[in-house]
């Protein structure tokens, strides 16, 4: 068996890998959407999982409103989500932390991990669905949705921004968890490891076809390098 080696920095997705918002994400855009538009649109049915909140917001407006949306349109949309899931967040009955999720953390920051966010969330909105939870206090640092709407680009850019923390750092020393295909090759384009986790849409063996290095079922499991 390969041994495998301790990461020197992991990179965490948010959503169905650290906690489950109990849908709180969507009901936000919609509250956006009918504040604006008066057309209170499901994101379920004009995105799929995995897409980053640029993605979402502009293929739901597509979709809605039959045009591309101007920029200045964009961030009210934008403004109005963040405000929204603000609020329900904090109420939302189905929200919880993902088993194993504030552990893990513990574990890794016992080790010397450095640790980041990787989330196609904008970063007011990841760092929002951390609250409730209270796990925003493990991460140094992160890349976002608001920084890039490409996947890959923006897991590329939080490896970047790890490296003026850590010098010396390459990729195949960065580990990153998430719990889509997409989290999974965005990963290799980038030249890390994927750490994949069947926590929410996708099973084990479609995050390990999909390119993951590593696979957990859950954040229970023992993470690898530790």
């Amino acid at each position: 068996m390969t041994e495998v080696t301790k990461p020197v920095v992991v990179l965490f997705d948010v959503d169905e890998t650290l906690v489950h918002t109990g849908g709180s994400g969507a009901r936000s855009w919609m509250a956006a959407f009918d504040t604006i538009y008066g057309i209170p649109a499901d994101i379920a049915e004009h995105s799929s999982v995995g897409e980053t909140d640029p993605q979402v917001a502009r293929e739901t407006f597509r979709a809605v409103l039959g045009r591309d949306p101007t920029d200045s349109e964009l961030d009210g949309l934008y403004a109005q989500y963040l405000l929204h899931l603000a609020r329900d967040i904090l109420t939302s009955e189905g929200y919880r932390a993902l088993p194993g999720a504030e552990q893990v953390l513990v574990d890794l920051v016992k080790a010397g991990v450095l640790l980041g966010l990787v989330s196609g969330a904008m970063e007011g909105a990841a760092r929002t669905k951390l609250v409730p939870a209270n796990l925003n206090r493990f991460f140094v640092f992160g890349a976002y949705g608001s920084d890039s709407p490409d996947r890959a680009e923006l897991t590329s850019l939080a490896i970047d921004k790890a490296t003026r923390l850590h010098h010396l750092l390459t990729p195949s020393e960065v580990y990153v968890v998430g719990d889509t295909p997409r989290d999974m090759e965005a990963t290799a384009a980038a030249g890390a490891v994927s750490v994949g986790v069947a926590s929410g849409h996708y099973s084990t063996e479609e995050l390990r076809a999909a390119g993951g290095i590593h696979v957990l079922g859950s954040l229970e499991d023992r993470f690898p390098g530790l």
